[in-house]
């Protein structure tokens, strides 16, 4: 079976880049009809091996027209043709983060941002300062804690985890739920707690952990499955809001996340799983005009039974509102937890934890069964797994489908998400069945320091983060900051991609697994499309296809290593249409 990226993969940008000689300039007549949008004297790299440079690109309507040499794309100009001058800047397809979670993303930024904070005290300082103009019983919120990368002891631990004794002094009044960065753990005050009903004898629920101390008391923190019990309270409390309150935080979640994506040049969005009626909320938004960018919404697996197939088939759609919203795909199934939080779901145990080999969070039978009624309806299937055991059961559960139903699994394009951990066997199939792996390159560099000491040198290198090993597969790698666990920076996870460089460190982690700079952005433009089925209308600045496209202040193909994160996003155009600009932007004429 030939690998699927090879139908689509690009020759080295560097050895094939053309001099913008008329041999290579983009062909068009010496008349042509203007256009409505002409970027011009800058360096315009397209993912398109049969041209991919030029300095100058002709819009019309929402499609690329031309690329080529600012003299080739002259004739496209006329009196009502819109010039944006890009002064030598970088134009590229628009980024697209193949995974996120959207309307979480919009949520989080009006919560209180967690991540980068340096310790736990510092943290409780923010809730206390939270509480102080908080109404009482209003829920306190916030996201992006992580106990491994504090520079400080968060005082009392159990289980690798902090307790919530400071929560409880900080915010009486006041029920409190911080989400864990990697989005598989929170910790709670005792007056959350106390409205979800939590105590010394609740049980864990399946697939999930009460951390509880040596006393039987629970602490404060619940991992995967069990954060449910946290949530449903929360979202009891949020239920009692007038159906005005809840449209209009629903609205300002999506304007958020929107606003955020174009800062970062993110034209796509592959969003991680949604409710049918958050689908409804958002198709609705689109309709009016209020959506400028492209989701792909995979339907979220709590959704997916036997009795609500008709709903789901009554939710697929393809390329709506002009292709601002797609809904073919189901996930993120979620067969296993997150390193950080030991819950990832491992063959042998923690180097660190040697009684401990991770959670399923959902049942392989039931993981069966969603892609079952996935394969009969026409949906993706995409399954979150970060072990090596998740990954092995994953990729086995895909393969009894593939062979029981008798269909060609490469082009089925199902996904795993993450694919962080490895065992050696598994890697080369990833490649034979056809298997996106949907990865994370910011993670690694992010999670780097913790994994040695969780895993141990030899399962480290062997099978963490190994893009360059599933790429000589044949497997497809896509690219993602599985925002809002990481800030959606497409070019903080370039820079990871093709650095490897740890945060917190002076070397690259296992640096033979970096990607070229070509492949980097292939994974965040050709490769993200192609999982998508969009190869055909995004992805690469062809003529016909639609016109995508982020501007950078710095050529991220050049430029030293660390000169990358530097860069900055200067304009984000959505199908010929600036929907960002940079207040640093050139001028345009």
């Amino acid at each position: 079976m030939k690998p699927a990226p090879r139908h689509f993969a690009l020759a080295s940008i560097a050895a094939v880049a053309c001099t913008l000689a008329a041999a290579c300039a983009a062909k068009s007549p010496s008349t042509a009809a203007p256009a409505d949008l002409v970027l011009e004297h800058g360096k315009i790299v397209t993912m398109d091996s049969a041209n991919p440079q030029g300095q100058a690109v002709a819009i019309t309507g929402d499609r690329v027209t031309a690329v080529g040499s600012d003299a080739d794309i002259q004739k496209y100009v006329g009196p009502n043709t819109k010039v944006i001058d890009l002064h030598g800047n970088l134009a590229i397809p628009g980024f697209n983060e193949s995974h996120g979670h959207f309307t979480e993303l919009g949520a989080s930024l009006a919560e209180l941002k967690l991540m980068g904070v340096p310790t736990w005290q510092d943290i409780v300082a923010m809730v206390a300062t939270a509480a102080k103009t908080a109404k009482p019983g209003a829920w306190i919120q916030g996201r992006g804690w992580h106990q491994e990368k504090w520079n400080r002891s968060p005082g009392r631990v159990v289980k690798g985890f902090q307790t919530n004794d400071l929560l409880n002094t900080a915010a009486p009044n006041n029920p409190v739920v911080l989400g864990h960065a990697s989005g598989h753990a929170l910790i709670a005050n005792d007056a959350a707690m106390k409205l979800a009903g939590v105590g010394p004898n609740t049980p864990n629920p399946p697939g999930g952990e009460i951390i509880k101390d040596e006393t039987g008391k629970p602490t404060g923190v619940f991992v995967d499955g069990a954060q449910g019990l946290i949530r449903r309270a929360l979202s009891k409390s949020l239920g009692q809001r007038t159906p005005e309150e809840r449209q209009t935080d629903f609205t300002n979640d999506v304007h958020r996340a929107v606003q955020n994506a174009l800062e970062n040049g993110v034209t796509t969005f592959q969003d991680m799983g949604e409710s049918f009626a958050t689908i409804d909320g958002i198709k609705k938004m689109v309709d009016d005009n209020d959506v400028p960018m492209r989701l792909y919404i995979l339907v979220s697996a709590g959704e997916v039974r036997p009795d609500n197939v008709n709903a789901l088939k009554a939710h697929r759609m393809i390329d709506y509102g002009n292709g601002h919203l797609t809904v073919r795909a189901i996930g993120e199934i979620t067969a296993d937890g997150a390193l950080g939080s030991r819950s990832a779901w491992m063959l042998k145990p923690y180097d660190d934890d040697p009684t401990n080999t991770g959670l399923n969070v959902t049942t392989m039978p039931r993981i069966k069964q969603i892609a079952e009624l996935g394969l009969a309806n026409g949906f993706q299937i995409s399954v979150h797994a970060i072990g090596d055991r998740a990954n092995r059961e994953t990729l086995d559960t895909y393969e009894q489908v593939f062979n029981e139903h008798h269909v060609k699994s490469d082009t089925l394009r199902w996904r795993i998400e993450h694919a962080q951990h490895l065992n050696p066997s598994d890697i080369p199939r990833f490649g034979q069945m056809g298997v996106v792996a949907s990865m994370q390159a910011i993670h690694e560099c992010s999670d780097a320091p913790y994994v040695l000491p969780r895993l141990g040198r030899q399962r480290a290198e062997e099978g963490a983060y190994v893009w360059q090993k599933l790429w000589k597969t044949g497997a497809v790698v896509t690219n993602g900051t599985d925002v809002p666990v990481e800030d959606i920076s497409p070019i903080a996870s370039f820079h990871c991609s093709v650095t490897r460089d740890a945060v917190g460190t002076d070397s690259a982690f296992f640096p033979d697994q970096k990607l070229s700079r070509e492949q980097a952005l292939q994974t965040y433009t050709t490769n993200g499309a192609f999982v998508a089925f969009q190869e055909k209308e995004n992805g690469s600045l062809t003529p016909g296809k639609w016109a995508d496209i982020a501007v950078l202040s710095r050529d991220i193909m050049t430029v030293p290593p660390d000169s990358i994160l530097g860069t900055k996003v200067l304009y984000t155009i959505v199908g010929g249409k600036v929907v960002y600009t940079s207040p640093s932007a050139g001028g345009q004429q």
